[in-house]
């Protein structure tokens, strides 16, 4: 039983300062403004310290099979998910429509900044509403 339990030990500390170091490295990483190493920096090291987290602190790697199934079930359904609409939420421009400054505005129903053709005006009475 020491055997079994002592195959398991974690060393918290040592966790603790690489998951540190790792975030040290997703904060520099991007200063150096070069595209691939802030990429390489923001989605490697994520995927490191996800892993990290979920191993050693929701000890995913002594649970049943199952959980591990579902767990990947999970990730390969969102990249199917984000592999789906990536292709249209990222373009400027489709098949009748086009994503402008305007796009990036606030979407708060009570906020008008008074652009012309959002559709957030209405022209109360002049339209033959019947009020």
């Amino acid at each position: 039983m020491s055997e079994h339990a002592h195959g398991h030990h974690r060393n918290y500390l040592r966790i603790y300062f690489i998951l540190l170091g790792l975030l040290v490295v997703s904060i520099v990483g991007p200063m150096a403004e070069i595209r691939i190493v802030t990429l390489i920096t923001a989605f490697g090291v994520a995927i490191v310290k996800a892993y990290m987290v979920a191993k050693n602190f929701m000890h995913l790697d002594v649970e049943k099979p199952i959980i591990q199934w579902l767990l990947g079930i999970g990730l390969v359904l969102m990249l199917i998910l984000f592999g789906g609409l990536a292709p249209d939420v990222m373009k400027d421009k489709g098949h009748r429509w086009e994503k402008d400054a305007r796009f990036h505005q606030s979407t708060d129903p009570g906020h008008h900044d008074g652009a012309a053709g959002h559709g957030e005006k209405s022209d109360h009475g002049t339209s033959g509403s019947g009020h």
